[in-house]
């Protein structure tokens, strides 16, 4: 850890980001507006390398609405073949920098029925079902407790801010459980059912470890997600990333319109 923090502070001349945000499949644009410094992960000590469409694999801070800023400019996933640790740790590396709040953005399916492509849905809670837990392992108690509390890893004041933001700029926001597979294939029509029934709102491959550790390193966390699809169904529509990312270049507009609303009243 030290060495990783050590190596970004050197190429950032000491850089010291307040809040951290970690941008999903096709909403990378942000970090190419505002980039102060840019770091490729394959530089960083210890980080490992995203592989996957639409996440360009940078560490890029900026002063943005008076705010000092930095962020993932794409993710590591777990169906990549890295371990929670691994697409965790620049969890860590962020709190360790100073970070005390993330933003935790991504591309999902619809789940609710009344969703529809290139909605904007605020996490309210999440549901892990991706069969393993990233604090598993020997616990580092400079980073938190054993046990951590999660019952509230998205804070509600937050999500109240992102709500009024969305009012201001007049987009119509929706609100949801985010529930996580492991990926990387996506859900049968009958798993969706299962997911609906059993209270999620939409489904995706990411997230929810990055939420678990953050919310352990006690950062305040708030969790966005762009709805790109209807996560399956029996019409027989055939999924794609092709399609995550095209929604996603759809939705672009107002996910940074609210990013920076956010920004400036947090």
């Amino acid at each position: 850890m030290q060495n990783t923090v050590n190596f970004i502070k050197e190429k950032t001349h000491n850089f010291q980001p307040e809040i951290g945000i970690i941008l999903g499949s096709g909403l990378g644009e942000l970090a190419d507006e505002y980039c102060d410094y840019a770091i490729p992960y394959t530089q960083i000590p210890h980080f490992v390398q995203s592989t996957v469409q639409g996440h360009k694999g940078r560490l890029v801070f900026a002063d943005i609405s008076g705010k000092k800023v930095v962020m993932m400019q794409g993710r590591n996933h777990f169906y990549e073949g890295h371990t929670m640790q691994e697409i965790t740790y620049p969890v860590k590396v962020m709190k360790a920098l100073g970070v005390k709040t993330l933003i935790l953005t991504n591309a999902a399916g619809a789940v609710n029925e009344s969703f529809k492509p290139a909605d904007l849905m605020i996490i309210t809670d999440h549901i892990n079902f991706m069969g393993a837990n990233p604090l598993t392992g020997t616990n580092d108690n400079t980073m938190g407790e054993r046990f951590p509390d999660m019952s509230e890893v998205y804070k509600k004041h937050l999500i109240d801010l992102a709500k009024k933001c969305a009012g201001d700029l007049n987009i119509d926001i929706k609100e949801g459980v985010y529930w996580a597979n492991s990926g990387p294939s996506y859900e049968t029509p009958a798993e969706i059912k299962m997911v609906r029934k059993l209270g999620g709102d939409a489904v995706g491959m990411s997230t929810v470890p990055e939420a678990i550790v953050a919310n352990y390193c006690s950062l305040n966390v708030l969790g966005i997600s762009c709805i790109t699809n209807a996560a399956s169904s029996d019409s027989g529509k055939k999924l794609s990333h092709e399609e995550v990312i095209e929604a996603a270049a759809n939705a672009k507009t107002k996910f940074k319109s609210l990013i920076l609303e956010i920004l400036k009243k947090i």
